[in-house]
């Protein structure tokens, strides 16, 4: 099992990447951040995401559906980039997402989302 540092490091291995956040969703804080975006701070983008998730879980057509069936990441397009957020299964009550932020040029959404989904296996065990 890797720690958050190594999360972040990781994830900011992938083609692309320019900044990666572990952000508590229920508090609006980045627990950790690494890389940075010109112009943008950590904390805003955190408080943004923070809406983004309640908006995404708390919205009927979005949240649960009948079967078992469960959110598991969003994806964003920017003009210049895409934002992946992921969420976290812990097995504490903690509400955590992962947010990643390629470049729309050298970023590539399918393989983000796939190596981010295998390091949030091993940060979880």
């Amino acid at each position: 099992m890797q720690d958050i540092d190594g999360l972040l490091r990781q994830a900011m291995t992938i083609r692309g990447a320019q900044c990666a956040s572990l952000i508590d969703y229920t508090t609006g804080l980045p627990v950790d951040t690494l890389g940075a975006v010109p112009g943008v701070s950590p904390e805003a983008t955190a408080a943004g995401t923070a809406e983004l998730m309640h908006v995404m879980l708390d919205t009927a057509a979005f949240a649960s559906a009948p079967g078992g069936d469960e959110l598991e990441d969003i994806v964003v397009t920017a003009a210049a980039g895409y934002h992946v957020f992921q969420l976290v299964p812990v097995r504490f009550d903690s509400r955590l997402v992962l947010h990643v932020w390629l470049d729309r040029h050298s970023g590539n959404v399918a393989l983000a989302r796939r190596r981010l989904k295998l390091l949030l296996e091993e940060l979880v065990g």
